[in-house]
């Protein structure tokens, strides 16, 4: 429970802070992961953002309709589509990109580098629990 209130204290703080930019927080922190890897694939994207794929698909597609971003083949692999932000999208991210350093700093504030890294290790924990939970396997972790 405590971290689905954290998730939703975080989601206030960044719906707060983005009004006047057009942009959910889903929208700015995937803006913000393709800016930092320009030419990412949808799949890629999801992965380390952590975003089950069908939702990655439907934000990046809000970017797409706002002029934000655009996808265009990748040379080396015809199945593969990359993402790449627009002249627009570049401005935009230009903009937000200093609130997403900002939350970063303030949520690991106060934070030493061995306890970021214990949650790191417990959070992912949780989520492996959970993807087995999901799964049906009802065995239980290390």
């Amino acid at each position: 429970m405590l971290i689905g209130a954290a998730r939703r204290r975080i989601k206030q703080a960044v719906g707060q802070r983005l009004r006047g930019h057009g942009l959910s927080p889903q929208q700015f922190w995937l803006l913000v992961a393709i800016q930092e890897a320009e030419g990412v694939s949808l799949r890629e994207l999801a992965e380390t953002r952590r975003v089950d794929p069908p939702t990655a698909c439907r934000v990046v597609m809000a970017l797409t309709r706002k002029g934000l971003v655009r996808a265009h083949g990748d040379p080396r692999d015809r199945r593969r589509s990359c993402l790449r932000l627009t002249p627009r999208g570049v401005e935009t991210a230009r903009q937000v990109r200093p609130l997403a350093l900002e939350l970063r700093e303030t949520m690991a504030h106060g934070l030493s580098a061995a306890e970021l890294a214990a949650a790191r290790r417990v959070l992912q924990k949780v989520m492996a629990n959970m993807e087995r939970f999901e799964s049906g396997d009802t065995r239980r972790s290390a």
